[in-house]
């Protein structure tokens, strides 16, 4: 089973994923988690330039494409050999982040066919959506913005916009969409009841 975590900066999700990894370990499930960008070196590498604050802009397409090379190395490396061995693998983003994210950037019809191409044809069976306006995620943030969040709470909001269109286009089997407004313990608990209604 692939479960990916999507949502915008400050959203919580990455705080809540070992809850969702403890749930399917009791179960006795093997669990591998991800990052995405991340979790390889090649990938890591490719994070820190794109999040990394910089006078030297990305372009639009460029962006694209660096989240799609880090993406391809992930599943090469991590995603793809753990579903290979039956295991549950929970993912922080996946390829909704980069259709949410550079399509608010100036990516483009195009653009997001390559995106889901880059991934093999590889779908999450569950993306679990933790949704708050940007207004929330942005009080939430700590320390140094990165080169992303430095773009400000109107765009974050355009990303919030088109995760819920993305996300809520879905199959209702496939998605969960969590108020992650509520206090943090409440999210957690909805989260496991919601997992538990669908395991």
């Amino acid at each position: 089973m692939f479960i990916v975590l999507e949502g915008i900066d400050g959203s919580g999700k990455s705080s809540i994923l070992p809850a969702a990894r403890e749930f399917y370990e009791r179960r006795g499930r093997a669990v591998t988690v991800a990052r995405d960008p991340g979790s390889t070196a090649l990938s890591g590498r490719i994070r820190e330039l794109l999040l990394t604050p910089a006078d030297t802009p990305i372009a639009p397409t460029a962006e694209t494409l660096l989240y799609c090379a880090a993406r391809a190395q992930m599943l090469a490396e991590i995603i793809l050999p753990a579903l290979a061995r039956n295991e549950t693998v929970i993912c922080d983003r996946f390829y909704w982040s980069t259709l949410a994210y550079q399509g608010e950037a100036g990516g483009g019809a195009a653009l997001d066919a390559l995106v889901v191409a880059a991934a093999g044809g590889l779908r999450p069976d569950l993306t679990i959506l933790f949704d708050l306006p940007a207004s929330v995620a942005m009080t939430r943030l700590s320390g140094a913005l990165d080169r992303i969040e430095r773009r400000g709470v109107d765009y974050l909001e355009r990303v919030r916009r088109r995760y819920l269109q993305i996300i809520g286009e879905l199959p209702a089997p496939q998605k969960i969409i969590l108020n992650a407004a509520a206090p943090r313990e409440i999210v957690h608990a909805e989260l496991l009841a919601r997992l538990g209604s669908e395991s």
